[in-house]
């Protein structure tokens, strides 16, 4: 267990804690006498401090040269749940639409089914710009919508992100598909029908004996 690879479990950890503070709106910490931490600044620290764990665990793996087989697995795996997680919570709590996370988590699981069938194939489908760019506005969207809870006046800023990160989410899935069509499923069709070959050649076979 390296550095990097404890950095993505710490932010695998992190997910439930964000979600019981986000949802538990009555938590705070008190400090003589006088609130010194809400629910809404205390999920905001948690959201920031894994959002960095994801920056420097492949900062210090490329670094460091400790690129693993568990870390590329639960990398992403980590990524995708700390932002559905906290979307998820965040419609909970009636700050972010229903509509537009079921599409930034949809686009999660399906770029993540694409990525495993390619992966299958021998093909490695690299994270492009557009998913990159795609990560820092959810982040950015996330941030600013927990700040909203206390700050009322950012929320029209954490909209805009909100919405930023929907539409990204959108085109860079359409980027992943491309890749996938292009790459991956003429190569699966291609393998398909030697097999149907085959199995038609065994059977003919079969007929003659």
């Amino acid at each position: 267990m390296n550095l990097p690879n404890a950095l993505t479990l710490l932010r695998i950890f992190f997910v439930p804690l964000l979600v019981a503070a986000l949802v538990q709106q009555d938590l705070s910490i008190h400090w003589n006498g006088e609130v010194w931490l809400t629910n809404d600044l205390f999920a905001l620290t948690i959201f920031l401090a894994a959002a960095a764990t994801d920056l420097l665990d492949g900062y210090l793996a490329r670094k460091w040269g400790q690129i693993t087989t568990v870390g590329t697995l639960l990398d992403p795996i980590a990524d995708k749940l700390l932002i559905s997680a906290a979307l998820i919570a965040l419609v909970q709590i009636h700050r972010v639409p229903a509509w537009i996370v079921i599409l930034i988590v949809a686009r999660e699981f399906a770029v993540t089914g694409l990525r495993g069938i390619a992966a299958a194939e021998g093909y490695t489908i690299q994270a492009s710009d557009l998913g990159k760019t795609k990560m820092i506005s959810q982040v950015a969207g996330i941030g600013l919508v927990l700040l909203s809870i206390r700050w009322p006046e950012v929320a029209g800023i954490a909209n805009i992100c909100i919405w930023g990160a929907m539409i990204f989410s959108v085109i860079s899935a359409f980027d992943y598909f491309w890749k996938f069509w292009r790459k991956v499923d003429d190569k699966v069709k291609l393998r398909r029908r030697r097999e149907l070959l085959l199995i038609e050649r065994r059977r003919n076979r079969s007929a003659i004996i």
